[in-house]
């Protein structure tokens, strides 16, 4: 393995928004980040972190990242959603997405976290085939309900 899995820094904030805009690339939405380095250093580093971060470096470089937060299910309790799990193109298939994987998953085993949930684009069959083969359940028959904040001000505004 010529990579190393650690916890995410505020060093590497400016590599976390690079994977996430090659991320919106690769989803087709190259356009939809509005996100910047300084929310998140203010969301991910301060003194009540709204989200947590390993990302696997290589030769100090870093190549992909996990990105997760605390929910909670009124069925199960606290869960985690991995909001994001990037491993830049060039570096991909060397096992650096398995092991940011193992890492959040072990994260909600050592914490004694009810589930992990996430989200993956249906036509990103290797994603999916990657989940299912690792035990996880692909739940096709929800779908993901979204309001934007244009939509939020039109509803509150007229209703």
């Amino acid at each position: 393995m010529s990579f190393i899995v650690r916890k995410g820094e505020e060093k590497d904030v400016q590599s976390v928004l690079d994977l996430i805009l090659e991320l919106a690339v690769f989803e087709k939405e190259p356009n939809a980040v509005e996100i910047t380095i300084d929310d998140l250093l203010k969301d991910g580093f301060s003194k009540n972190p709204k989200f947590k971060l390993f990302v696997a470096e290589e030769n100090e470089i870093v190549i992909g990242i996990a990105l997760f937060y605390e929910r909670y299910s009124t069925w199960k309790g606290r869960a985690i959603h991995l909001e994001d799990l990037i491993v830049t193109k060039s570096r991909q298939k060397i096992g650096a997405g398995k092991a940011l994987y193992k890492a959040v998953l072990k994260y909600a085993y050592d914490h004694n976290f009810k589930r992990v949930a996430w989200e993956v684009i249906d036509w990103n069959t290797n994603a999916i085939n990657f989940y299912k083969s690792t035990g996880a359940t692909y739940l096709n028959d929800w779908s993901v309900v979204q309001m934007d904040e244009k939509s939020l001000e039109e509803f509150i505004n007229n209703n």
